[in-house]
């Protein structure tokens, strides 16, 4: 499903939406210097590959992270070019942040149910330094946050959630001078979602609670306490008796009869102290002992004390004495030796955790001490996945807690967690039938939180195959039970932490009905770890109890409402209280918002006349209009003049205005509602305020709506669209952002909060962003600056499937989305045509399938091939010859009466397939990887993976005569699978892939044309390039030079070659193990770099595919300057993958204009022979001159032509006085 998208202006290049973004003052971010490309040469350029967003790498901050999808949450910030930067990422549900002070480099006070944030252990809450991104985490509480209102007026920080600590139950304030402080009431008997500071100044709490932390009255009318299981414990004792059958300190586990006699005493050594001991290996909080004394032979125990374990801290014990009075006791506790005293029941003054208890006997009766039975309670109600834990069989309990479970478990210890746990490693196929079915003792029906606990994931080092567990339960019986619960929670945490699943009514368990917990692996996850430790249901108020019980006026009369005044120490009577007391039993207050005065309480309540929400003003509930919504609100946003509302609800409660559809407008002055457009199809479970550049260069606030949804439902002239949970709404425009037709940036995932630190947003959430939305395709420029602009195209995200898009010999590489390109303008023509595994729609609205064509010379008309290729072929090359396109890949179909396989023929011209067309390609996995027109003739050259062309065997190369219509093998030798063809010129071919020349493996070969020879080049066997040659380029315009990339056969690393017309030179690990290559060019550069042995200085390699860089992640393109690879850009994919771009396609052929280092032997040879031509003839000019200079100094005039005074009969000079007269030298006159 596409990202849903936002954060950007119109008519803007992605450069210019850098510009247009917020401020960020309060936080500093490092830009990245990249070098300016010159592409000027090459026309128009678009990079084509499988993303739907992406980015130029401006800012260190940057990364192609997808959204988190494990359960954990990140802070965030926008970069200033628009995009996300993960400031610190915790473990967990960030679930509220707020400025802890109004200064600009304020600490963040950050809550959720984490239990760490950026690596440092912090449960449920810590403060956060944006300018440092420290963490200092703030221990105390144990359990998750839900709500925080920093008050900065008096620095006091107010912390709501589900949690205990500090004496405090569910509320509880904090300030950085005096840390943790214990609110006046003691906090609340359920959690609290929501906090908020009213005018008057009073700080309001909305949640689930009926009563306050300090008061014990909602909890009346308890029917018992669960018994701690001593059965499957280690017992051990000291001074054990000699007599037979009263040694085994089991004697008294289980023992409730007071009968004494063999097997059922534990008796010591005569006159002698000592103890009995019991370990376990879960954590209990007991709070109270039960001892049962013996009357053997008149021996008895008389004094002892109880330790605790591993601690071994004397606890304090209260006790009914002989005479009815409450008695204290800790270093020595009495029994009495009275026979009608059946047992003596033993209160803990402070219960805590232990793993252990110890009885050490002081003193006795008779001859000696002893026991009939020893039981231990608790009144806190656990079922456990070890039944070793659950209550003991022995004692009979009619619905003791139980574990049920299925699958290959096995038991872990407990390390850091508080007790052991069952562990399974589970696959895909066995998912199913794994789980575990948690069944606690349930004495009374009443509301109850219930807790399920998972164990940090670092003690087992299992934290990379944790993932998500389907929890369902079941609660309640009859027609007014709640309904069962299903959610999804992820067990990533690093350390141990509960989440509360439900919170509500349950009935006491009977012969007719159970509450039950099932923990399962959620599906479609493959082979991971899964844990299952404990549930806890904690009671809150018991069956029957009412908000006016209280008896000494400290509780009651709330119904999760509660008005806190700071000036007062007592409890506040308030009209606020009042209005939540007359809601229905077990109201839930979600959020809450104040305007006017007028305080806005939303939820999960309901009256006579209204429903979910509504108004308090003068100590009334009011209504909102046609009775509120119809069902439950999660979050609430006030903004200027309307309160957005956001929740389960499709409607008012009277049944008015279906397109409140999950979020809806309220009105303050109107007090009426709007709809959202109309609406979303799901759930929302956040509404954030975000400020954003729309299509102007001035901030907006706008609303980000966050839930379970996966559409916006259309409305008017705007239809439904995809939306994976995210969804902006502009007030101005009064439409959804991905309605509007401007740039955007493309977003996936979720916020849950949001906060301003001076100018700056702080948000938190798994939201992600890849940058520009723009999907399969996008233009490269370099006018000005490097920048990316989205083209006019719309494609659809598809997954790959299967093995058909995978060139396995050619390093197992898999295609989806846009592959191969090419523009076209022959003949008039304005086109730019991309290929691959997509869809598409067309200019008039139809489906296009793999082949897009986008026509610039008719207002960027888009549409595709005709029906013919099937749905499922992927096209891996396209090349274009006159007016016919020639596209190859995995295609199939049919054109007319011929079948396709691998290879396709178009006429641009006239719109059809060629006719007649080339007979298809056969083999096993047939594949066309490249074609290659042959220059100056009607030949195409077509390699990849097949073995004959219709009837003729033509493996691994072919070529298809245009003038005959006909396949033609070139030659004989080749075989393999070939990646590439490159023509060096008219006669020379060169071939790289996983190849056999002659029968020997090589990557890469030459073919000429002339005599039809296939040579292996040198330098190119297996045994000097680690693997198959994925991508070879051209480095030079006569292919002289060449650069070389691929996959290792040994290890599967990527390498990257340079071949400089003699050696090859490897450019070294520069790339992590999980690279994919898929293409490299060489580009112009504006600003020269150093030299290098790979690039001239005014050269840069740019390497395109899925690519993970040492140091720095992933990301989808990077540029090598010939001494270290940088990236350069990044992208994502809608289904929260790393991106990846296949090629840059260029409008004009790369002519390396500017390579001035490197020349081919035949440039050589040429250029040394001119040079010798030249040297020989100035040799000659120089010896001409020096010739003349001589005659003249000679004194040589010119001959008389009449005349002599040589005799008559002299007609011509003899040799030898020429010579004669050369050798003579005249006086004065340098000899040459």
């Amino acid at each position: 499903m596409r990202a849903s998208s936002l954060f950007g202006p119109a008519a803007a290049g992605w450069s210019a939406i850098a510009l247009l973004t917020p401020s960020v003052q309060a936080l500093s971010f490092n830009t990245v210097q990249q070098p300016q490309l010159d592409l000027s040469s090459l026309g128009r350029v678009v990079l084509t590959g499988d993303f739907d967003a992406v980015s130029l790498y401006s800012y260190e901050q940057q990364s192609e992270t997808p959204a988190l999808t494990n359960g954990s949450q990140s802070l965030l910030t926008q970069l200033p070019n628009g995009a996300l930067a993960t400031l610190s990422t915790a473990d967990a549900d960030i679930l509220a942040v707020c400025p802890l002070s109004s200064d600009a480099n304020s600490k963040v006070v950050v809550g959720g149910n984490f239990t760490s944030l950026g690596d440092v252990e912090s449960q449920g809450i810590a403060l956060f330094d944006p300018t440092s991104s420290k963490v200092t985490p703030l221990p105390g509480l144990n359990g998750s946050v839900s709500a925080l209102l920093c008050d900065q007026s008096s620095g006091t920080v107010y912390v709501g959630g589900d949690f205990d600590g500090h004496n405090s139950s569910n509320a509880i304030a904090w300030s950085a001078k005096s840390g943790w402080k214990s609110l006046s009431f003691g906090g609340f008997n359920g959690p609290v979602r929501s906090i908020l500071k009213a005018d008057n100044g009073h700080i309001l709490f909305g949640g689930s609670f009926e009563g306050l932390g300090n008061d014990t009255s909602t909890k009346k009318n308890k029917k018992g306490d669960q018994i701690v299981n001593l059965q499957d414990a280690r017992i051990t004792s000291d001074a054990q008796s000699p007599l037979q059958g009263f040694v085994d300190p089991q004697n008294v586990i289980c023992k409730t009869n007071d009968q004494d006699g063999a097997g059922n005493t534990w008796l010591l050594d005569d006159y002698s102290p000592g103890f009995w001991r019991a370990d376990m290996n879960f954590t209990f909080h007991p709070t109270k002992l039960r001892l049962y004394n013996t009357h053997q032979d008149g021996r008895g125990t008389k004094a002892f004390r109880l330790t605790a374990l591993p601690d071994n801290g004397i606890m304090n014990l209260t006790y009914t004495d002989d005479s009815g009075k409450d008695a204290f006791c800790d270093a020595s506790c009495p029994l009495s030796d009275n026979k009608t005293e059946k047992y003596r029941d033993f209160r803990l003054v402070n219960p805590v955790g232990m793993k252990g208890v110890m009885l050490q006997i002081l003193d006795w009766y008779g001859q000696g001490a002893g026991l009939d039975g020893i039981e231990l309670f608790q009144e806190e109600i656990y079922a456990y996945a070890i039944n070793d834990f659950n209550e003991p069989q022995c004692a009979n309990v009619k619905f003791g807690s139980t574990a049920v479970t299925s699958g290959a478990w096995t038991r872990s210890p407990a390390g850091d967690t508080a007790a052991d746990y069952l562990s399974a490693q589970v696959s895909a196929a066995d998912a199913g039938s794994t789980s575990v079915t948690f069944k606690p003792d349930i004495k009374q029906s009443g509301n109850y939180s219930v807790r399920l606990y998972t164990p940090g994931c670092i003690q087992d080092n299992t934290c990379n195959s944790r993932g998500g567990v389907n929890i369902t339960g079941t609660f309640a019986t009859g027609t007014d039970a709640p309904a069962p619960i299903q959610t999804v929670l992820f067990q990533t945490n690093d350390y141990e932490k509960y989440d509360t699943i439900y919170t509500g009514y349950v009935d006491a368990s009977s012969s007719d009905f159970r509450t039950s917990v099932t923990l399962t692996p959620a599906s479609g996850q493959g082979n991971l770890d899964v844990v299952a430790s404990r549930v806890q249901y904690l009671l809150i108020s018991a069956n029957g109890t009412t908000n006016g019980d209280s008896d000494d006026g400290s509780g009651g009369d709330f119904n999760g409402l509660y008005d806190y005044d700071p000036a007062e120490t007592s409890k506040t009577t308030s009209n606020i209280n009042e209005a939540g007391s007359n809601l229905n039993k077990d109201a839930l207050i979600t959020s809450m918002a104040t305007h006017d005065g007028i305080l806005y309480a939303a939820g999960n309540f309901s009256t006579s006349t209204f429903k979910n929400i509504m108004s308090v003003s003068d100590g009334n509930g009011t209504s909102l209009p046609d009775g509120g919504l119809n069902a439950e609100v999660n979050d609430v946003l006030s903004l200027d003049d309307v309160l957005y509302v956001g929740g389960s609800f499709t409607g008012t409660a009277t049944g008015g205005n279906g397109d409140l559809k999950g979020i809806a407008a309220y009105s303050y002055s109107s007090k009426a509602w709007s709809p959202l457009g109309a609406g979303v199809n799901g759930r929302v479970t956040s509404v954030v305020a975000l400020s954003l550049n729309v299509s102007t260069d001035t901030s907006e606030t706008t609303v980000a709506v966050s839930g379970d949804f996966d559409q916006i439902l259309g409305f008017g002239d705007n239809s439904s669209l995809p939306a994976s949970g995210f969804a902006v709404w502009v007030p101005s425009k009064k439409n959804w952002l991905q309605n509007l037709d401007v740039y955007q940036m493309s977003f996936d995932g979720q916020l849950s909060a949001s906060a301003r630190v001076s100018n700056s947003s702080i948000l938190a959430g798994n939201l992600a962003s890849g940058g520009m939305s723009a999907s399969g395709a996008v233009a490269l420029t370099s006018s000005n600056d490097n920048a990316l602009e989205p083209l006019p195209i719309k494609i659809e995200k598809q997954t790959p499937s299967g093995s058909s898009l995978t060139k396995r010999d050619v390093g197992g590489q898999n295609f989806s989305g846009v592959v191969t390109g090419v523009f076209d303008k022959n003949n008039g023509r304005n086109l730019t045509l991309l290929g691959g595994r997509f869809t598409a729609r067309a200019a008039d609205g139809s489906t296009i399938q793999n082949v897009l064509i986008l026509d610039g010379g008719h207002d960027d008309r888009v549409t595709g091939l005709p029906s013919g290729i099937d749905s499922n072929s992927t096209v891996l090359t396209m090349d274009i010859e006159s007016d016919t396109l020639y596209a190859g890949g995995t295609i199939t179909g049919n054109v007319g009466s011929t079948s396709l396989n691998g290879f396709v023929v178009y006429g641009l011209a006239n719109g059809s397939f060629a006719q007649p067309h080339p007979a298809p390609l056969d083999g096993n996995n047939v594949s066309v990887n490249s074609i290659a027109p042959r220059p100056s003739s009607s030949e195409v050259y077509v390699g990849g993976e097949f073995d004959s062309a219709g009837e003729l065997p033509c493996p691994s190369v072919c070529f298809y005569d245009t003038s005959a219509n006909s396949w033609s093998r070139p030659g004989f030798g080749i075989g393999g699978v070939v990646s590439t063809l490159k023509w060096v010129n008219n006669d020379k071919l060169l071939v790289a892939g996983n190849l056999t020349v002659s029968n020997n493996r090589s990557m890469v070969a030459t073919y000429n044309t002339k005599d039809q020879s296939w040579t292996s080049m040198n330098g190119t066997s297996a045994d000097d390039i680690p693997g198959p040659v994925t991508v070879l380029s051209p480095a030079s315009d006569d292919v002289s030079q060449i650069w070389l990339a691929g996959k290792s056969s040994t290890n599967g690393s990527s390498f990257l070659i340079y071949y400089d017309g003699n050696n090859f030179h490897t450019v070294g690990n520069v790339f992590g193990q999980q690279t994919t290559i898929r293409d490299v060019q060489v580009l112009e550069i504006g600003k020269n770099h150093d030299d290098t042995p790979f690039l001239d200085n005014d050269q840069i390699l740019l390497i395109t595919g899925q690519l993970v860089l040492p140091d720095f992640g992933n990301a989808s393109a990077a540029l090598f300057n010939g001494t270290s690879v940088t990236p350069f850009i990044l992208s994502t994919t809608g289904n929260d993958e790393p991106g990846s771009i296949s090629q840059l396609i260029s409008e004009n052929k790369n002519t390396f204009s500017k390579n001035s280092g490197h020349y081919s032997n035949g440039i050589i040879v040429l250029v040394s022979f001119c040079c010798a031509l030249g040297c020989v003839f100035l040799i000659v000019l120089i010896g001409i001159i020096l010739n003349k200079i001589q005659r003249h100094r000679q004194g040589y005039v010119r001959a008389p032509t009449t005349g002599t005074d040589r005799p008559t009969s002299m007609r011509r000079v003899p040799p030898e006085y020429l010579f004669d007269s050369l050798k003579a030298r005249t006086a004065g006159v340098p000899a040459v």
